[in-house]
């Protein structure tokens, strides 16, 4: 049996957070950093809620992955399907094993699309969409700008999700299209959250409901679209608190799936269900310093973190560099030094003019990055920022090790 080939620190994921990790850790002199990635194409998936609600292109949102890849790091153009930790191993689909002095896990979020009965046979037909896909998010803008009457439903599972934000957000959106073309008063829209409230910060959470109010939306809280009939366009929708099931017709409707760590590392000894823990199997890491709570070179940041902070690019922004920190220290037998306070910004767009960007911590105390505009409220500035200053700081500053 061959001796695998080893590197310093390998990254498994090539979406935001590997990059990002990868650049910062070529920008400090790092010379053997790979990273394990099979896609042909690099995602900016924050703009997909625009391209939904008609106002951004699928193709703004597409680069190719070797564009994006940081110059000097070696790109494995696989996939992982397992990882042993023990031996300091992971094993890739075309049966490859690689070694690592320290691995960063950074795959992503998987998308579980058939844990909603009958959500996978209808996706991108039948008035049914997803802004959580690439190809079905012109879909999406596709079936909101045909309707002109009848029933809207916008879904949100339970559980942990990459931007929480975003299955309401192409509500608000579809319904300031309606109300421009002048139809919103013949569309019943419903909003169907599964937490208490539509947001878990009290004061932004207030501003939000005026916001769902002026538009009419009916809101249900605590409950979730647990099963989706196409045939008869009937969503069946249960009360978490109660099992109480409400059946509730659509024209249209745009679902969001549950999501959960990638089966690979569910049924590996990082997952957090290895231990009996969350059984959607997240890696276990201590969420301060990204470093897993069993095997100290093992780190994870970004969607696939156990850490209880929004799982935004944001969010991913600040982990970098503390793990890139904490790498150094035990690569060089410090303690840890760095530290992620949990920071989150969550853009959520009102209209196709105003948004508002909450940001916060693990105690949802706000960090507002511009303390000069009202942070709970939407602001037009806050827009201009989505629509054009942060997919600027994401591909030239962000990507690249920047910022």
């Amino acid at each position: 049996m061959s001796t695998p080939v080893k590197h310093e620190v390998l990254i498994v994921g090539g979406g935001t957070a590997g990059i990002t990790v990868a650049a910062r850790l070529l920008r400090k002199h790092y010379t053997d950093v790979a990273i394990i990635e099979p896609s042909d194409k690099h995602y900016y998936q924050p703009f997909w809620t625009l391209v939904g609600g008609g106002q951004a292109t699928a193709a703004e949102t597409e680069r190719a992955e070797g564009s994006v890849m940081p110059r000097g790091a070696t790109w494995i153009k696989s996939a992982v399907t397992s990882v042993d930790p023990d031996a300091n191993t992971v094993t890739c689909a075309d049966g490859t094993t690689y070694g690592y002095d320290v691995l960063v896990v950074a795959p992503g979020i998987q998308l579980d699309w058939e844990r909603t009965e009958g959500l996978t046979d209808t996706l991108g037909k039948d008035g049914v969409s997803s802004n959580y896909r690439f190809d079905l998010a012109p879909r999406t803008w596709e079936f909101i700008r045909n309707t002109r009457s009848g029933t809207a439903v916008f879904t949100m599972p339970s559980g942990p999700i990459k931007c929480a934000g975003a299955p309401q957000k192409i509500a608000y959106l579809a319904c300031d299209h309606w109300r421009r073309e002048g139809v919103l008063d013949n569309i019943d829209v419903h909003l169907v959250v599964p937490t208490p409230r539509i947001f878990g910060i009290p004061a932004i959470a207030d501003n939000l409901d005026k916001v769902i109010a002026d538009y009419g939306i009916t809101l249900h809280t605590g409950s979730e679209v647990r099963s989706i009939d196409s045939a008869s366009r009937k969503a069946t929708m249960t009360n978490l608190a109660d099992g109480i099931e409400t059946v509730l017709p659509y024209d249209v409707l745009h679902a969001v799936p549950h999501q959960s760590a990638p089966d690979w590392i569910k049924n590996s000894p990082l997952s957090t269900s290895h231990v009996g823990g969350d059984a959607n199997g997240y890696v276990d890491i201590d969420k301060h310093t990204m470093q897993h709570v069993r095997y100290p070179n093992v780190f994870a940041l970004g969607d696939a973190g156990s850490s209880p902070n929004s799982k935004t690019g944001a969010a991913i922004r600040k982990q970098a560099p503390v793990v890139v920190e904490n790498i150094g220290a035990v690569r060089s037998g410090r303690p840890l030094t760095g530290a992620y306070d949990g920071y989150a910004s969550c853009p959520i767009v009102t209209s196709s003019r105003e948004m508002l960007l909450a940001e916060f911590d693990y105690d949802f105390t706000l960090k507002p990055s511009f303390p000069l505009l009202d942070p709970v409220k939407p602001h037009r500035p806050y827009w201009l920022l989505k629509k054009y200053g942060l997919p600027a700081l994401y591909w030239n500053l962000m990507l690249k090790g920047r910022a």
